[in-house]
């Protein structure tokens, strides 16, 4: 999409790495918006997201601490399961002392994967706290791989919510669990790392304006990480671009080498 300006408003960042990794990222401050209080990280081996809360003051200070908690580990293929749930407390604690020492609090979500070692074998670590999310897609195939801490997901598995009713309902944005928040332990799953698979993170400013089918789609009509990045920004802007939106396409090119 271009800007009134005629150049191209959204700059997609890409990046290569061992085990076949090729990922590409993009983050816009959406049409309703005067700020981005969205932050992410796309460098080997960690690919999250954070949607920072809290207004201008605070949710983009927030966002940013938790990606800032995060850099220790880039670069790095010996990472481990633990070592990422200890860089989650330390976000955490950052957060915390944002939100002290300011009026209205602040928050983050935090959404993404990060690939550790287990014996030797990487593995997808797929982390979430918020409504942020990771899909997986594998062939024909496209999944979710992260479960939505929100109010309106908590009406749905509840069955007091049809997905035709959660289109329209009024607090579908909040949420139950947040980084700086209490109470707020994140969901972790482990994934292995497979050739061909193609995984995509993002804040809820792109699956709160674009249907998963049309996700999908997009992803399927875009082999390139980089032109998939900008096409589901661009759909999301389209659709009317009401938050922030920041999307990460990582592909899977070859097996990743096991340690000997």
């Amino acid at each position: 999409m271009a800007d009134a300006s005629g150049d191209e408003r959204v700059t997609v960042v890409e990046s290569e790495a061992e085990g076949g990794l090729h990922a590409a990222s993009a983050t816009d401050r959406g049409n309703r918006r005067s700020g981005n209080e969205d932050s992410h990280l796309a460098e080997f081996p960690v690919y999250i997201v954070a949607d920072g809360m809290g207004g201008h003051d605070a949710g983009d200070v927030a966002s940013a601490a938790v990606i800032r908690a995060f850099t220790p580990l880039v670069g790095r293929r010996d990472v481990r399961p633990d070592e990422v749930a200890d860089v989650i407390r330390k976000a955490h604690q950052s957060v915390v002392s944002i939100s002290d020492h300011t009026p209205r609090g602040a928050g983050s979500t935090l959404t993404g994967v990060v690939q550790v070692r287990h014996d030797g074998v990487p593995y997808w670590l797929v982390v979430n706290v918020g409504d942020s999310r990771v899909y997986r897609v594998r062939g024909s195939r496209f999944e979710r791989m992260t479960i939505d801490h929100s109010i309106m997901q908590e009406q749905l598995d509840a069955g007091l919510l049809t997905l035709e009713e959660a289109e329209t309902f009024a607090h579908k944005n909040v949420i139950t669990r947040a980084v700086g928040a209490p109470d707020s332990p994140p969901d972790y799953w482990v994934h292995p790392v497979e050739p061909g698979e193609r995984l995509m993170i993002c804040s809820d400013g792109l699956h709160g304006e674009v249907a998963e089918a049309d996700m999908f789609e997009l992803l399927e009509a875009n082999p390139d990480p980089a032109d998939a990045v900008r096409a589901l920004v661009d759909r999301a802007l389209e659709n009317g671009g009401h938050d922030n939106v920041t999307v990460i396409v990582v592909d899977v090119q070859h097996e990743a080498a096991t340690d000997a």
